[in-house]
């Protein structure tokens, strides 16, 4: 049986362990950082110096795919991008103070495997360019970035088949490489568990500092056990947690409002689970049919639907991120 209380953990590749402890054996990346060069990793400096006009660095954390983390992280990104004026944009005339107030955002997703933000942000068919100051985020619109290796990929049914070193190279460029300017919020969008790119993006960005994480979880106790573990990820290594959100909590007919439990939550589901664990509980989103469809075709649910009880749960979560971090 496995002793949880003692948790084995990684020296870190700049140590003079790396690949030589216990905890290393069984590693796959072992012989590569036994033989690696020690010290302190110099990419970590240029990173910091990067970023530091991000004012705000999140990461949305799962512990199991395919509970909406992607799908929370895309409308976290309009809905922080959005001026909240009801006029159309090419109506639209905004005085040099609200100008200022509009959130600069960008979004960067890790999901080097499953990357999903190009097709759910509608950027499916666009790519990356390159510049004297580096890579350029892609745009859906004129405060809102994206940077995902779904824009590198020769087609959008290409297997990304790499092994930790490389996929921790992309995410360093992702961070070191792209000219991201002001941004008032940057969102990192990771894939599930607790592995490689979580350990990557935590150490690349510490030093610069991490504001938060977001976790996403639906109702079963199979998502909530994952969730768990990624609670006490972000404990050990000391990255602040927002916030649990619940996604697909209920399923909330759009023509008579009912709600009906197409998950059910055997033990309490997210709100227990928070309350136990002593971490903030941000609000539970319901289901709605309609989210799918904005995710197929790029389009921002919340804009789309603004009456639906899905998009009033998620302004109420995002309302309460932006009062944590002012």
């Amino acid at each position: 049986m496995v002793d949880t209380n003692v948790p084995e953990h990684c020296p870190g590749v700049e140590s003079e362990q790396a690949g030589k402890s216990n905890a290393c054996a069984g590693c796959p990346n072992q012989a590569a950082c036994a033989t690696a060069p020690k010290g302190p990793d110099p990419d970590i400096a240029v990173i910091t110096d990067r970023l530091r006009n991000v004012r705000r660095k999140i990461l949305v954390l799962s512990g199991k795919g395919g509970v909406g983390k992607s799908t929370f992280t895309a409308n976290l990104g309009f809905a922080l991008a959005h001026t909240g004026s009801e006029t159309e944009p090419q109506e639209a005339v905004m005085t040099a103070a609200e100008e200022e107030t509009v959130r600069q955002v960008g979004v960067v997703d890790i999901d080097i495997c499953g990357p999903s933000l190009p097709k759910i942000m509608g950027l499916e068919n666009e790519q990356i360019h390159q510049s004297m100051s580096g890579w350029s985020p892609v745009y859906v619109q004129d405060n809102l970035a994206v940077m995902s290796i779904g824009f590198m990929l020769p087609d959008k049914d290409a297997a990304v088949i790499w092994r930790g070193p490389k996929k921790n190279g992309i995410i360093k460029q992702f961070l070191r490489d792209v000219e991201w300017s002001d941004l008032d919020y940057l969102l990192v969008d990771t894939p599930p568990g607790t592995s490689d790119e979580h350990l990557s993006i935590a150490q690349y960005l510490k030093p610069g500092g991490i504001d938060g994480a977001i976790l996403v979880t639906t109702p079963p106790e199979v998502a909530l056990q994952d969730v768990r573990k990624e609670i006490s990820f972000c404990r050990k290594v000391n990255i602040p947690i927002l916030g649990i959100v619940e996604n697909m909590s209920g399923f909330v007919c759009p023509n008579c409002k009912h709600e009906s439990s197409i998950f059910p939550a055997t033990t309490g589901g997210a709100r227990q689970m928070a309350e136990t664990m002593k971490v903030p509980f941000l609000g539970s989103i319901p289901l709605d049919p309609r989210i799918g469809k904005s995710c197929d075709s790029g389009q921002c649910f919340m804009e789309e639907f603004p009456d639906s009880p899905a998009t009033l749960a998620f302004q109420g979560i995002v309302d309460q991120i932006v009062e944590q971090l002012p």
